[in-house]
């Protein structure tokens, strides 16, 4: 087995449209937002951020890179599931049974014009593969989720047993090659 590598996943702080289904809509996060993620931050030992390239991200990944005075990478990777033609909506704006049938079955059910969940977590796994040791990834819910399942092993279902609220920090210890194996370090509301 290979040498281990450390990593920290952290969720994009309180957005502007808190509450909504925000997959691919770019939004801005609230300062206050920032300011948790940068908080959350504070203690650990990163040699390099990394962030979805949607602004909710961005924006909180730019500030922790110039607190820790490391360099800020982006990778669409990491983006949270996009909803297609629910994105942007309130749940209460979308046919609740269909709401219903995507959360039981992402897969079988995606949201009208989006992404299935197997999609999520391909494109996460892969992302995972390239990442250095001592990396924070600045990314979303879904998308952690997603490295729940690609790294750990974890059913779809069982990824959603993990609360994480804006701005924690889940961090995982993993091991590549021929058997690769992963830990649960931390994960910090």
């Amino acid at each position: 087995m290979t040498a281990p590598i450390d990593l920290h996943l952290m969720r994009h702080g309180e957005p502007a449209l808190a509450g909504r289904l925000l997959g691919s809509t770019d939004c801005e996060v609230l300062p206050d937002g920032v300011r948790a993620c940068r908080s959350a931050a504070a203690g650990l030992a990163i040699r390099q951020v990394v962030a979805s390239d949607l602004r909710r991200s961005v924006d909180c990944a730019t500030a922790i890179a110039a607190d820790h005075e490391v360099p800020l990478g982006l990778d669409g990777r990491w983006r949270e599931l996009d909803f297609g033609h629910w994105d942007g909506r309130s749940p209460e704006e979308v046919d609740a049974a269909a709401l219903r049938a995507f959360w039981d079955d992402p897969d079988g059910a995606p949201p009208p014009g989006g992404e299935r969940w197997s999609t999520l977590l391909a494109r996460v796994a892969q992302a995972l593969e390239g990442v250095a040791d001592g990396s924070l990834i600045v990314t979303h819910a879904g998308a952690m989720r997603a490295a729940l399942v690609a790294a750990c092993g974890f059913d779809r279902r069982q990824s959603w047993a993990f609360d994480l609220p804006y701005a924690c920090v889940l961090s995982l210890r993993l091991w590549r090659g021929e058997a690769p194996a992963a830990q649960i370090l931390a994960l910090r509301p």
